[in-house]
This record gives structure tokens, sequence and C-alpha cells, in this order.
């Protein structure tokens, strides 16, 4: 029950995500994209803050202070400013496709570190979800400005820095909890967006701030950020950084959705192709294949299942 709760974590989490897109690019054409990092994700702690206190839940430990920062610097600032350069070298859909090597990437790294084991469903899911943003996109990927290559390769370091958080930041979140997690990581993220922001004399502008601009800050900070990473570190405590990272395939299907409702563009048939395939190839990756079956047989043949887990320690009592 945890695994299938992560996954549709992770995936609500790439759906706000997608949605997200809007409001940063009404609010790019008043701030820059530090000043936009640091209203996101100020106001995403802001909210966080006091309802980790509320819970009264456990915050790392202080060993863990510096590995939690420096994830966050990683996550919530060097990840938001690579994604927004990228965009100004290629289009929104050759950066859609660039971001969706992210299970690609968490897969392969998360091989080679040892974090998780490689297997032909989750490889099958990822390659099958990757070609569904593909499709998806295919009427938009044709058209490309000179020099776009910088911006997908930019993009591609997005993903590699979002795939060693999600890594890297699993155990610490098991330590820990997922709020309180988030919350130290994503005041660490933005407190450098901000010192950065007030080097530049980004927040000028914000003098000249209306309703509008307001709502589309407050949106980014409360759903935007504290939700959507909420939800990522929620589905990180209890699945695979692969299954949680394949869930960002459904963020340019979100945004490809929000803009035919909004915006009246059309519904084309690789849409609704590129629909079906991401799908399907989340299904494959975070299925192990058996039906039913005792709980001991599923951790003998589900790699993804490790000694000590909740899981085992409830097998083990009740053996007891």
């Amino acid at each position: 029950m945890d695994e299938i709760s992560g996954v549709l974590a992770a995936v609500l989490s790439s759906g706000l995500g997608g949605t997200s897109i809007g409001a940063t690019r009404y609010l790019v054409s008043a701030i820059d994209p530090l000043a936009i990092g640091s209203f996101r994700f100020g106001i995403g702690f802001l909210l966080l803050l006091p309802l980790t206190l509320l819970r009264g839940d456990r915050w790392p430990e202080r060993g863990d202070w510096a590995a939690a920062a420096g994830l966050g610097i990683l996550f919530f600032a060097l990840f938001p400013i690579l994604f927004n350069a990228s965009l100004i070298f290629t289009t929104a859909a050759r950066g859609a496709l660039a971001l969706s090597t992210l299970p690609l990437l968490s897969l392969v790294i998360g091989a080679a570190l040892g974090a998780e084991a490689l297997t032909w469903r989750k490889s099958v899911g990822v390659v099958l979800a990757t070609l569904g943003v593909a499709v998806a996109l295919l009427s938009d990927l044709t058209s490309a400005p000179t020099g776009a290559w910088r911006g997908d390769l930019l993009m591609i370091t997005a993903a590699l820095c979002m795939a060693l958080y999600g890594i890297w930041s699993k155990p610490l979140i098991r330590r820990s909890g997922p709020i309180a997690f988030t919350t130290m990581s994503m005041a660490a993220g933005a407190a450098c967006l901000i010192l950065l922001s007030c080097v530049r004399g980004s927040f000028a502008p914000v003098a000249g701030f209306g309703a509008p601009q307001w709502l589309a800050a407050v949106y980014l900070g409360a759903f935007g950020a504290a939700l959507t990473f909420y939800l990522w570190a929620f589905a990180l405590e209890r699945t695979t950084p692969t299954r949680v990272a394949i869930s960002v395939t459904v963020n340019p299907i979100t945004a490809s959705l929000v803009g035919a409702y909004l915006l009246d563009e059309p519904l084309r048939w690789n849409l609704a192709a590129g629909i079906v395939a991401v799908f399907a190839g989340i299904w494959i990756a975070t299925t192990t294949g058996q039906r039913g079956g005792a709980e001991r047989a599923t951790r003998q043949t589900d790699p993804d299942v490790t000694p000590g887990s909740s899981s085992d320690i409830a097998a083990g009592r009740r053996r007891a």
C-alpha cells in the first residue's frame, strides 16, 4: 500500500508541477527567474515551517544538517536556475523532453550507486514513458532556434541535479520525515536564491506588482513549492527514486492539457497517444508483474524491497 501511495503522490506532484508552468511564464515578464525562484521557495518554506512545527515532525539529525542543506541548494537553487536558463536557448517542448530524461538518469545512476536494482520492467517502463512524452510533443519538436542544443544540455543537467537529489535524499528522509526534511532543504535553497536576487537587484520590479502578480507568486509558493515538493518527498519515503522520477513524464502532459483548456490550443491525436504511452510506462515501471502471492514471495522476487523495511519488520514480529 505504501508503494502505491508513493507512486500516486509522485504523479500528483508532477501534475502540479505542470500547472505551475503557466504561473512561471506569467511572472517571467515582470521579474527575472532568480526572483521567481525566491518567491516560489521562500513562500513554500514559510508555509511548510508552521505545519512541521504543529505536527511535531522529527527534524533531520544534527549530523544530517550539512547534507540536507547541500541537497537543498542542489534541488531548490541550482535546479531552477538551470531549468530557467535552458528555456532561453531552447523551446518549451524540447525542454520538456530533455527533462523527461530524469527517470532514465535516476535508473542508471541508482543502479551504479547501488541505490536500487536495475530490472527489466523499470527499464521498459522508463523508455515507454519517455517515448510517450516525445509523441505528445511531436508537433512542437520540429522547429528549434539556432543553438537549441545548449538549452537541451542545460535541461539535462537540471534533470541530473533532480536525479541525484532523489537518490541521495531518500535515506535522509527516512531518518527524519518528509515535511521536516523538505522544509529544511527548501530553506537552504530559498536562502541561496534570495541572496543572489538581492545582489543582482532582482526584487526592484516588485514595487510595481498588482493583484495578478501577487496571486501568481502565492500560487507558485503554495502549490508549486510547498505542496508539490512535500508530495515528492512523501513519495521518496515510500518507493524507489526511479519510480518517483518516472512520474515527471506527467508534467508536460499536464501542461499541454492546461494549455488546451485555458488557451484553446488544439488537442491532436499525438497528445492522446502520448498520454496512453506515459501512463502505460508508469504502470509497467511501478508494478512487479506478480498476481497476489504471499508477502514473503514478493520480498524474495522484488529487488526494490530491501531488508529491514517496515514490511520485513512486521513479518518478523508475526513469525515471533
